[in-house]
């Protein structure tokens, strides 16, 4: 049998070596993922790069980073990023290709550029905004309504967040005195997890009835930032069935959630105006209506106080009159038998002087009748008029539609009534209706 030719291992190595050193002289930028991340002791980096599609690895290739560039780049991603160089993101870096007859093909990285690790943020951010678009989800949100009073809100946060603080100082420190309920959800506001752990939230506050929903976080960086830029989470903000409102990051900062949401703001502070201005604005609309009402009533009885002196001048003239009429034609009844009877029975004239006595005393009683009369009527009309019933102690009251409330079947607990005294009005609130039936027992 003839001997075959053959070189050793350590030959086949060496070619090797000088064929990837002659065709891979330089150093060259790869895009690739960081699939496994372990710095060392001695300041070194091991790492694998890897490269997948569709799921599966199709390329991995053995790295490393000298110690003497290691903290450098280490600190310039992370300064330029505000994300930490680990596993799981893709990177750009430059690598000088080795090959060890040991350990076989090394990429040694000395530079990364952090701006493409961005870029690939801004594309994918791109690619969901235009699949939320075609599916319909972006302006889901502005189909529901917020209530003229939001009191009752749900906050997606982290308790310890500083912007939430703030959010809660101003918001329940407002010097008007306005009252809200806040219920806290606590979330991860950053990282991988955090657009699954808001989506959590969400769900258990779909369960409860809240005004609003409030995803609030403070600044931070544009990677500290980017789950607000998930598809998963944008989905679950535009279908969820309460209002949402955005107050992530800073102004520069626009975000998908922020997109889909009901109302974004930029700030905790803003957040907070943002109900402020609603309790505000409702103050301003009571208090035109309180100023509607009062000068209605105002009017109202300034015309039945002008009607009731109009009839009671008419009364007082014609009460009048008829005591003049009748005092007339009495005198002149009084004359008549007189020169009758002194021309006729002289005689008796005594009996005539007694006669005129009693026609006098007679016609005294009947003014004196008609004038009790007409004092009793003058009593009976300032007694009904609105300002002496309101002097005495009684109150106007009027319903939550402003119209005068005679009974209590109009009113139920919790409604608003206006109450009207001679010498102004309140606002109150009901908080039992009794009722009181023929035999005057109360029931509520």
């Amino acid at each position: 049998m003839p001997q075959r030719e053959y070189i050793d291992l350590l030959e086949l190595q060496t070619r090797i070596k000088e064929g990837i050193a002659d065709a891979f002289p330089g150093r060259y930028w790869v895009k690739a993922e960081i699939s496994s991340w372990s710095p060392r002791a001695n300041g070194h980096c091991y790492l694998t790069l890897a490269q997948s599609r569709s799921g599966k690895s199709i390329a991995e290739s053995r790295a490393m980073i000298w110690k003497w560039h290691f903290p450098q780049l280490q600190r310039f991603f992370e300064d330029a990023t505000g994300q930490k160089l680990q596993a799981g993101i893709t990177v750009l870096v430059r690598v000088q290709v080795s090959f060890s007859e040991l350990y076989g093909i090394s990429l040694f990285i000395d530079d990364i550029d952090p701006a493409f690790t961005l870029g690939e943020k801004a594309l994918e951010r791109k690619k969901a905004i235009e699949k939320l678009e075609k599916e319909g989800y972006m302006d889901m949100q502005q189909e529901l309504a917020l209530p003229d009073i939001p009191q009752h809100l749900a906050v997606i946060t982290s308790k310890t967040a500083a912007g939430y603080q703030d959010f809660r100082n101003h918001l329940l420190g407002n010097p008007e005195g306005y009252a809200f309920q806040i219920d806290l959800y606590e979330a991860l506001m950053q990282g991988e997890q955090a657009p699954v752990s808001i989506l959590d939230a969400l769900e258990d506050i779909q369960e409860q009835a809240f005004d609003a929903v409030l995803i609030l976080r403070g600044g931070g960086s544009e990677l500290d930032l980017s789950c607000f830029d998930d598809y998963d989470l944008a989905v679950g903000i535009a279908t969820c069935s309460i209002p949402v409102i955005t107050a992530i990051g800073h102004d520069k900062d626009v975000h998908i959630a922020d997109l889909v949401a009901h109302t974004s703001v930029k700030t905790p502070t803003a957040l907070a105006d943002l109900f402020l201005d609603a309790m505000r604005a409702q103050d301003a609309l009571l208090d035109r209506l309180h100023a509607r009402v009062g000068t209605a009533v105002q009017s109202r009885l300034d015309t039945m106080l002008r009607q009731a002196e109009r009839l009671h001048a008419r009364i007082r003239l014609g009460v009048s009159q008829r005591v003049h009429g009748l005092e007339s034609a009495l005198q002149q009844s009084i004359g008549r038998i007189s020169r009758g009877l002194t021309r006729k029975y002289a005689a008796l004239e005594r009996l005539a002087d007694h006669a005129a006595h009693r026609v006098k005393f007679a016609a005294g009683a009947r003014h004196s009748a008609a004038y009790s009369a007409l004092a009793l009527m003058e009593a009976r009309i300032k007694a009904t008029a609105p300002r002496n019933i309101l002097s005495l102690g009684y109150v106007l009251v009027t319903g939550k539609d402003n119209k005068m409330l005679k009974s209590v079947e109009r009113v139920q607990v919790g409604d608003r009534i206006g109450v009207r005294f001679q010498d102004g009005s309140l606002q109150a609130k009901v908080d039992e209706v009794f009722t009181e039936d023929r035999s005057g027992a109360q029931s509520a």
